[in-house]
């Protein structure tokens, strides 16, 4: 099983403290540092204040040189998808070809709110199209243009530049990045995924409603004459794990939640209880999952999920 770091720098979290957990992340042999794409705290002060996903990214390629680096997710509301090809392009040719984009809906009307930035009502068909356009412009043949007109966006003839490094993982005659969609609705999201995706991902689900949503997964690719195993399927939950009690408790208290609460909904417990977690995410379809770090100056809690978790996953 993967397992991936993502954290929340918009509760409050400085560039020079995204890079810490990012080396760490590297350093101790998880599969990749991910990101949420926000401008605005959900709770405190946020202070500093907000960073920006695709900049931060950009620093990390450059500080980094094995971990994947990518968004979950950035919102189709933030960026127009010609610009955020080019930027993500640019990202990969950095990184030497380790990005990958997470895009969805965006949800966070206060945060748009905050910053002038244009909420519509539907945002489901904006961020089809902008899949549609963003991996049109990266898969485009070098030397032809891309031409789009749609209710939302419309290019005419684009140089579709630049490319990212990497190939598509849906058609490897062009070029692309591994794209993320996820969600929770029965057909339109799981309809996206098996168009544009390399990988489905469920945003802190239920335990028990996971095969159920897989299994809409499954019926989308089926729909869509795609096998099953080209699509990876992951969870981003959080954690907080702990070698005995007291530590679970103090790691608790420092993102301000019940240890009861975590031990329910997220990757939480002692050591054994969080590898059975992991274990039954796998027997229900999950390879991936990302581990929602809130506490980011808290390096030893990821040390002790790569000393004690990992080499007990297989």
């Amino acid at each position: 099983m993967d397992l991936r770091i993502f954290t929340e720098p918009q509760q409050g979290a400085t560039y020079d403290d995204l890079l810490a957990v990012a080396r760490a992340t590297e350093d101790l042999g998880f599969d990749a540092f991910f990101r949420s794409d926000h401008y605005l705290t959900m709770g405190g002060d946020g202070l500093p204040g907000p960073t920006d996903a695709w900049t931060t990214l950009a620093g990390l390629a450059r500080e980094t040189s094995r971990i994947r680096l990518g968004t979950l997710v950035s919102s189709a509301t933030f960026r127009h998808p010609g610009i955020l090809a080019i930027q993500v392009a640019q990202v990969d040719q950095m990184s030497g070809g380790r990005v990958e984009l997470g895009l969805g809906t965006g949800w966070f009307a206060q945060e748009h709110a905050a910053y002038g930035i244009p909420f519509p009502e539907k945002r489901f068909g904006i961020l089809e199209e902008q899949l549609a356009v963003v991996t049109g412009l990266w898969g485009t043949p070098g030397g032809e243009t891309f031409d789009h007109a749609g209710a939302h966006y419309t290019l005419t003839d684009s140089p579709a530049l630049p490319k990212p490094v990497q190939q598509s993982p849906l058609d490897p005659s062009k070029a692309g990045v591994p794209v993320i969609v996820g969600g929770s609705g029965p057909r339109r999201t799981p309809a996206l995924a098996a168009r544009y995706a390399a990988e489905f991902n469920l945003a802190f689900p239920a335990f028990d409603e996971v095969e159920a949503k897989l299994a809409n997964v499954d019926r989308a690719l089926e729909e869509a004459g795609r096998a099953k195993e080209s699509l990876v399927r992951s969870a981003a939950l959080v954690l907080c794990v702990g070698s005995d009690e007291a530590q679970i408790a103090r790691r608790a208290q420092a993102i301000g939640r019940e240890v009861d609460e975590l031990r329910e909904h997220g990757i939480a417990g002692t050591v054994d209880e969080v590898v059975d977690r992991l274990g039954r995410l796998r027997e229900q379809g999950v390879s991936r999952v990302y581990l929602q770090v809130l506490d980011l100056q808290d390096l030893d809690h990821l040390d002790l999920v790569a000393r004690e978790v990992v080499p007990r996953l297989g």
